[in-house]
């Protein structure tokens, strides 16, 4: 093992700003090879950012990628690859079969920027490791805190003493006690991820601590009268979201622990009624969901999520809400960086939504390719000729051939070099 110096100067970036402030992105590049359809990407992100694309395109196995990170840092590696059925099923399966899964992550905290980057080998019978795991981070003074790992063994770091490692695990949960490490460490298993099912959150619910949503919705119930108690205000933004999705709706609250509640005025004399969630429409319970899981994180002191990805938001709302959606995710993006996947032309017909905030998703053979806009879409958004969901309705939505188009052999996934040894 060698231990390197810290350095006065960072070399990977410019100098970043004391803080990050809101609507700062946390994850500003994201790089992937050999994840289930994605041969390779190489994305930029901004603080809002619509993952755009028709069916099967690979728009879920982006954001999956992603939640793959959340879940082998939250839970552990083995938990997250037996989630999602084995690494056979992660490792890409088109054309020569993959042996290697590798995720980049470039991000900035409040600590600093830096990249956090590994990769599994992916063998015989279902058989995985860690080949090789790097994280930097560069303080605003300019210090280093840089670690490297192959095969289990500590090769490189700029501290001491070096925790063990294994490489059926990931070494940043070996280090997260560090406080170098321990902001990424938080930030990185703390990100959100929903696919929110109106079906369980109909259904009575068990009650739980109510901090954290779980990703379909299944104990939504605990996390409003969590919220109800914690953070009041927060609730009652959500309740005014979702009154202007659902006519006449004045609120909801928790009955029994089990099941919610809602307020709504009916009839001519707007006389105020009482609906347990099992008479709410699907797209009642998905929003008050999605809006949920945008807000609810604000409400957990110094463990605020630093970024929610949402699939499809749009499932089962009226088109008129389209907007209303729009305003809630630009809220949002003051306390969080938010992703959202979709195909819905009626919620990208908003004007304003710029040509910077789009990435568009095909398939190519069935390899995903994820880029920018291409220069005429951009064009022709820019001068308020159409709008993306015109563009997508007419199937002109392009993503930018030469971001889209990544070669996995030139991609860089681990460095630059770590910091110099002491003379």
């Amino acid at each position: 093992m060698v231990v390197l110096a810290h350095k006065d100067q960072a070399r990977e970036t410019t100098d970043p700003e004391p803080g990050i402030g809101p609507a700062t992105p946390f994850l500003t590049r994201v790089r992937l090879r050999q994840y289930k359809s994605i041969a390779a990407c190489d994305v930029e992100l901004g603080s809002l950012c619509f993952l755009v694309g028709p069916n099967g395109s690979g728009k879920s196995n982006f954001l999956d990628a992603l939640r793959f990170v959340a879940d082998s840092l939250r839970y552990s590696l083995d938990h997250a690859i037996r989630d999602r059925d084995g690494i056979q099923e992660i490792r890409r399966r088109f054309g020569l079969l993959a042996t290697h899964v590798e995720i980049r992550l470039d991000f900035r905290l409040a600590t600093g920027p830096g990249h956090y980057a590994f990769d599994i080998f992916a063998g015989k019978g279902g058989a995985y490791s860690v080949k090789r795991e790097e994280c930097r981070i560069v303080a605003p003074s300019g210090e280093e805190a840089y670690y490297c790992v192959e095969d289990g063994d500590v090769k490189q770091t700029t501290f001491l003493p070096a925790p063990a490692a294994v490489n059926d695990r990931l070494y940043l949960v070996s280090v997260s006690g560090l406080e170098s490490f321990r902001p990424l460490f938080d930030s990185l298993s703390g990100m959100g991820f929903y696919n929110l099912d109106p079906r369980v959150i109909r259904a009575p619910q068990a009650p739980d601590p109510g901090n954290f949503l779980l990703r379909d919705g299944r104990n939504l119930t605990s996390v409003v009268a969590s919220l109800s108690v914690r953070a009041p205000e927060l609730k009652e933004r959500i309740e005014q979201y979702l009154a202007q999705v659902v006519p006449g709706l004045s609120g909801f609250e928790v009955i029994r622990g089990e099941t919610l509640e809602f307020h709504q005025a009916v009839g001519e004399t707007a006389r105020s009624v009482r609906f347990n969630a099992a008479s709410m429409s699907d797209g009642t319970l998905r929003a008050l969901g999605i809006l949920v899981a945008l807000f609810h994180r604000a409400a957990n002191d110094g463990r605020a999520c630093h970024l929610i990805g949402i699939e499809e938001p749009e499932l089962a709302l009226h088109p008129a809400a389209a907007g209303v959606l729009i305003d809630s995710l630009r809220d949002a993006q003051q306390l969080a960086q938010v992703l959202v996947t979709s195909h819905s032309p009626d919620l990208l017909d908003d004007q304003t939504i710029p040509d910077e905030a789009i990435r568009v998703v095909v398939a190519d053979h069935g390899e995903t390719r994820i880029g920018r806009l291409d220069e005429a879409s951009r064009s022709a958004l820019r001068e308020h000729l159409y709008t993306a969901g015109e563009l997508l309705r007419m199937d002109q939505l392009y993503p930018d051939p030469q971001s889209s188009r990544v070669d996995p052999g030139k991609l860089q996934i681990f460095g630059p070099g770590p910091p110099s040894s002491p003379e």
